[in-house]
C-alpha cells in the first residue's frame, strides 16, 4: 500500500467562496483523495493523497471549471550517454510528486518536464536528476516564479480596470451628468441627440462587457448552466439584465410601456468596472497577504561556494549535495544547514528564530541555510539540502497552515452553499413583487431593485474573512519566530484553558550541573564517580551529560553491559562491578536500602535539586545532587499566563518534592510529579478533564505522546525533531516567551477573523433588503446598482485590509535575548 502523502497545488478561476466550495466538493469526490482544504484567498488547495492519482485530481478540477495550475520546465542534464540513461532520468523525474508528463532528449542534452504548481519545483526536479547521477540544473529562463505570477495577475486587473474606466467614463458623463447638471440633458438633445447618446452609450457599455467585463461571462454563464452558480454568475446576471433592457428600449422601443423607456447602459459599464477595481484591489492586498511567505521564500541563496577536487567555485544551489564543503566569506548568506569544520564566526539566525542576537559558531556548531554569517570566515560540511533544509522545512509548514481550514470556518462554508441559488430567488422575487405592486413605471423599479440584489450580495467578503487572517497572521507568526504548523491551531490555542509544560530542557535550561556528592562509608569520591560517570556515558539523559561533565579529565572505564530502564534509570556491569543508577524508585525496585541518606534527599528536593541514586555490588555508594536552573524567562512567562486567565501545570518525572520547589519558585498552580514517559498522555487527559482543552509544551522524544494527545501542542524548538513533528506549533528560538507570544498571535488572528466574519455577515444582512427596496416607502428613494457594486468591492477591500492590520503585530513578550545587558 502506498504511503500517504499531502499534496498542495495551485488553482486557477476560482472568483469567490462559492468557487472554493465547489472546488473542494470536486476533489473530494476523487478516489483516494482525504482531509480536502481548498482556500480561496491563496488559490489553493490541500489535500492527502492515499494512492490517489494527480491525472484523477486535474480530471476533476477541469471538469468543475477551476482547473488545476500547470508549468513546464526545461532542465539542463549532463551525464547520459544512452538511451538507458534518458529511460532512467525520466523514471527519476516520473517519480517526483506532482510530475505530470516528462521527456528526456539524449541529442540536446535536456528534460521537458510538465507539473502541477505548488507540488514540487524547478530546483527539487534538478535534484532528483542529480541524484539518479545526471548532474541538472534548471535552464535559463525556465521556471515558476510564484512572485512573478501575482504580480502579473495585479497587472493584468489593473490594466482591465483601466480600460474599463476609460471606457464608462464617457457613458457615465452623458447619462448620469444629465442628472445633476442643469441644462446638460438639453445641450445633449440639441447637439448629437437623445437617440445618438443612446446609441454611443450601447457601443462603449458592449465594449466594456465584451472586453474587461468578459470574465464575469465566460465564467458565470457556464456555472450558471450547470445549476452552480457563483459570483460571476450574479454580475453577469445583473449587468446583462441592465443591458438587455436598454438594448430593447434603444432599438425597440415599441416593445415596451412608453414610461419605461429609459437606459441603463451607465448601470451596466459602471458596475463592471467597480467590481473590477475592486478586483484590482483584492488583487494587491492579497498579495501582501503572503508577503511573509515571500519573504522567506527570498531567504533562499541563489548560489554557493563549494570546495571541489581543492578548488572553490560558485555553483548554484540545485547542485550543492550532502556532505559538500561550503565556504562562507564575512557578511555572505549561509546557503543550506550544515556542520562548521573550520573557522569561527558570529551568525544572525533572527530571520529563523526570531532572536535579534547572533549566535556564536564554531567548530562542530550547526548552521542555518539563510542565515548572515558575521564578521568571521567559515567552512562547513553540509547535511541538509532541497527541501530537507530548516527554512524549507519552515516555509512547507507555513504553506500547510495557510492553507488550512478553521472550524469557525464551517459556518461561512454552509452560508455560501446556498447564498448564491438564494440571491438569486431573491432577486426574482424582488422584481415580481416590484413589478406587481410598485409605483409607475413599475418595470423600471423592477429592474433597479433585481440588479442591485444581484450586484450587492455577491459572496467575496465571506469567502475571504477567515483564510486572508489566516494567511498574514501564521506569515507574521512565523518572522517572529512561532511556526504553526497547522492553520486550526491557532483557533485551538486560543481556546484553551490550562497550559502544561514539561520541566527538564522546557521550563529549565536542560543543560544541569552537578552541585553536591554525598558519599556512603566505605566509598570514594574518584572511585565512584568515575564508575557512574561511565555508565551515564552510554545515556541520552541529559543528566547523564552533566555526570559526564563533572568527570571531566578522568579516565573512563568500559562499560561491558548496560540496560536502560525507562522511568527508573540505568542498569550496567564496569570492570566486573554491577551498577546501578537512577532515581529512588530504582533502588527501591532492587531492595538496596537507601535509609542513611533520608536527611540528605530530604534537603536537596527541598531545593529544587535531583537526587540521583548509585548502587555499586548492590550496596547504596552514592548520592549525587544535580540541580537543572530554571530558564530566565520561565518565572515571567507564567505570570503572563495567569494574568491571561490561564491555568498553568508543570509535568515532570522528578519527585513531588523537587517537583514543588520549582512550582513554588516559578508560581505554577497544578503538578504532576513522578510521571513516567508513558504516563504524560494520562497527565494530559487528566488535566483536560479538570480545567479544560489543554495547550503542552515540551522538547524532548519523550514528550512527542504527549504533545500529541494534548489539544494543542508546543514544541520548543531546540529539542528534537520527533518533538517537533508532533507539535502544532513550534517555538523556533527555545524560548519560552515564545509561548505567550504564540497565544498573543493566536488571540490576534482568531479576533480579527471575528470581525471579518461579522462585517461579511452583517453587510449582506442589512444591505440586501436595502437593495430590494425595503426603504423606498420611507425614503422614496432606491439604491443605485452602481451604488451597490461600490458597497460589494468596498467591503472586500475592507475585509482585506483589516486582515493586513495583522502584519503589525508585535510580541506581547521579549524573549530573554531582547532584554537589555548589564554593561
Amino acid at each position: 500500500m502506498s504511503k500517504p502523502n499531502m499534496v498542495r497545488i495551485e488553482i486557477e478561476g476560482m472568483s469567490c467562496a462559492g468557487c472554493a466550495g465547489r472546488a473542494e466538493r470536486a476533489l473530494q469526490g476523487v478516489t483516494g483523495v482525504s482531509d480536502v482544504s481548498v482556500n480561496f484567498a491563496a488559490g489553493t488547495a490541500q489535500m492527502v493523497l492515499d494512492g490517489g492519482d494527480l491525472h484523477d485530481v486535474t480530471s476533476a478540477l477541469k471538469a468543475a471549471n477551476y482547473p488545476a495550475r500547470e508549468a513546464a520546465i526545461t532542465l539542463a542534464v549532463s551525464g547520459m550517454s544512452c538511451a538507458s540513461c534518458v529511460g532512467r532520468a525520466e523514471a527519476a523525474l516520473q517519480g517526483v510528486p506532482g510530475v505530470l508528463e516528462a521527456s528526456v532528449n539524449l541529442a540536446t542534452q535536456t528534460a521537458q518536464v510538465h507539473y502541477l504548481t505548488g507540488t514540487t519545483t524547478p530546483g527539487a526536479l534538478a535534484r532528483a536528476l542529480t541524484e539518479a547521477g545526471y548532474p541538472a540544473r534548471p535552464a535559463d529562463g525556465t521556471g515558476d516564479d510564484q512572485a512573478a505570477r501575482r504580480q502579473a495577475e495585479i497587472d493584468h486587473a489593473r490594466q482591465m480596470t483601466l480600460i474599463a474606466a476609460a471606457l464608462s467614463l464617457p457613458v457615465f458623463v452623458i447619462e448620469m451628468g444629465s442628472h445633476f447638471i442643469p441644462g446638460m440633458r438639453g445641450w445633449v438633445d440639441a447637439t448629437i441627440g437623445r437617440e445618438t447618446s443612446w446609441l454611443l452609450q450601447f457601443v462603449l457599455t458592449t465594449l466594456v462587457l465584451i472586453w474587461p467585463g468578459r470574465q464575469f461571462f465566460t465564467k458565470g454563464i457556464p456555472a450558471l448552466l450547470k445549476a452552480a452558480p457563483d459570483m460571476n454568475s450574479l454580475v453577469a446576471l445583473g449587468t446583462s439584465a441592465a443591458w438587455a433592457f436598454s438594448t430593447l428600449a434603444l432599438f425597440a422601443p415599441a416593445l415596451l410601456p412608453e414610461s419605461t423607456r429609459a437606459v441603463y447602459f451607465e448601470a451596466a459599464a459602471v458596475i463592471v468596472t467597480l467590481i473590477l477595481l475592486g478586483r484590482w484591489l483584492e488583487a494587491r492586498a492579497k498579495g501582501r497577504t503572503g508577503a511573509a511567505i515571500q519573504k522567506l521564500i527570498g531567504l533562499q541563496p541563489k548560489t554557493a561556494r563549494v570546495e571541489r577536487k581543492g578548488e572553490i567555485i560558485d555553483l548554484a544551489i540545485d547542485e550543492v549535495a550532502v556532505g559538500d564543503i561550503v565556504h562562507v566569506r564575512p557578511g555572505e548568506q549561509i546557503a543550506v544547514d550544515g556542520e562548521v569544520t573550520k573557522g569561527a564566526s558570529y551568525v544572525d539566525e533572527s530571520m529563523i528564530s526570531g532572536e535579534p542576537v547572533p549566535v556564536e559558531k564554531t567548530i562542530g556548531a550547526e548552521v542555518i541555510g539563510g542565515t548572515i554569517n558575521g564578521e568571521g570566515a567559515l567552512a562547513f560540511r553540509t547535511t541538509k539540502v532541497g527541501r530537507d533544509t530548516v527554512l524549507a522545512r519552515i516555509i512547507d509548514m507555513v504553506e500547510q497552515a495557510q492553507g488550512a481550514k478553521l472550524p469557525i470556518q464551517a459556518l461561512a462554508d454552509k452560508v455560501v452553499r446556498i447564498f448564491v441559488p438564494v440571491v438569486i430567488a431573491l432577486a426574482l422575487l424582488t422584481v415580481a413583487t416590484w413589478f406587481a405592486f410598485g409605483p409607475t413605471p413599475a418595470l423600471t423599479y423592477a429592474l433597479v431593485a433585481g440588479v442591485s440584489v444581484l450586484i450587492i450580495a455577491c459572496p467575496c467578503a465571506m469567502g475571504l474573512a477567515t483564510p486572508t487572517s489566516i494567511m498574514v497572521g501564521t506569515g507574521r507568526a512565523a518572522e517572529l519566530g512561532v511556526l504553526f504548523r497547522k492553520g486550526d491551531a491557532l483557533q485551538q490555542l486560543d481556546e484553551a484553558r490550562v497550559v502544561a509544560f514539561d520541566k527538564t530542557g522546557t521550563l529549565t535550561k536542560g543543560h544541569p550541573t552537578v552541585t553536591r556528592i554525598e558519599l556512603a562509608k566505605g566509598f570514594e569520591h574518584d572511585t565512584v564517580l568515575r564508575l557512574v560517570a561511565a555508565v551515564e556515558g552510554k545515556s541520552e539523559h541529559p543528566i547523564a551529560r552533566a555526570i559526564e561533565a563533572a568527570a571531566k579529565g578522568m579516565d573512563l572505564p568500559e562499560v561491558t553491559t548496560f540496560t536502560a530502564i525507562s522511568g527508573y534509570g540505568l542498569q550496567a556491569c564496569v570492570e566486573g562491578r554491577d551498577m546501578l543508577v537512577g532515581a529512588e524508585r530504582l533502588m527501591t525496585r532492587e531492595d538496596v536500602a537507601i535509609d542513611g541518606f533520608a536527611g540528605v534527599v530530604e534537603d536537596l528536593t527541598a531545593k529544587g535539586q535531583t537526587p540521583v541514586f548509585a548502587a555499586i555490588d548492590g550496596q547504596l555508594a552514592a548520592v549525587l545532587a544535580v540541580a537543572d536552573p530554571v530558564k530566565p524567562t520561565s518565572r515571567a512567562v507564567v505570570k503572563q499566563l495567569h494574568a491571561q486567565g490561564l491555568k498553568v501545570a508543570m509535568i515532570t518525572g522528578d519527585t513531588a518534592a523537587t517537583a514543588q520547589a520549582i512550582a513554588t519558585e516559578l508560581g505554577i498552580d497544578h503538578i504532576e510529579a513522578e510521571v513516567l514517559p508513558d504516563g504524560k498522555v494520562a497527565a494530559i487527559s487528566g488535566l483536560r478533564e479538570r480545567f479544560g482543552p489543554v495547550a503542552f509544551v515540551g522538547d524532548g522524544i519523550n514528550d512527542a505522546p504527549a504533545l500529541a494527545e494534548a489539544d494543542i501542542g508546543l514544541a520548543v524548538g531546540t529539542g528534537t525533531d520527533v518533538a517537533i513533528e508532533a507539535a502544532d506549533i513550534v517555538l523556533m528560538s527555545g524560548d519560552l516567551a515564545g509561548v505567550v507570544n504564540a497565544l498573543h498571535l493566536s488571540r490576534q488572528v482568531m479576533r480579527n477573523i471575528r470581525q471579518n466574519l461579522f462585517w461579511a455577515f452583517a453587510y449582506n444582512a442589512a444591505l440586501i433588503p436595502v437593495a430590494a427596496g425595503a426603504l423606498y416607502p420611507v425614503t422614496g428613494m432606491m439604491l443605485s446598482p452602481m451604488l451597490a457594486a461600490g458597497a460589494m468591492a468596498l467591503s472586500s477591500v475592507f475585509v482585506l485590509s483589516n486582515a493586513l492590520r495583522l502584519r503589525g503585530i508585535r510580541p506581547a513578550m521579549q524573549s530573554a535575548a531582547d532584554e537589555p545587558r548589564a554593561a
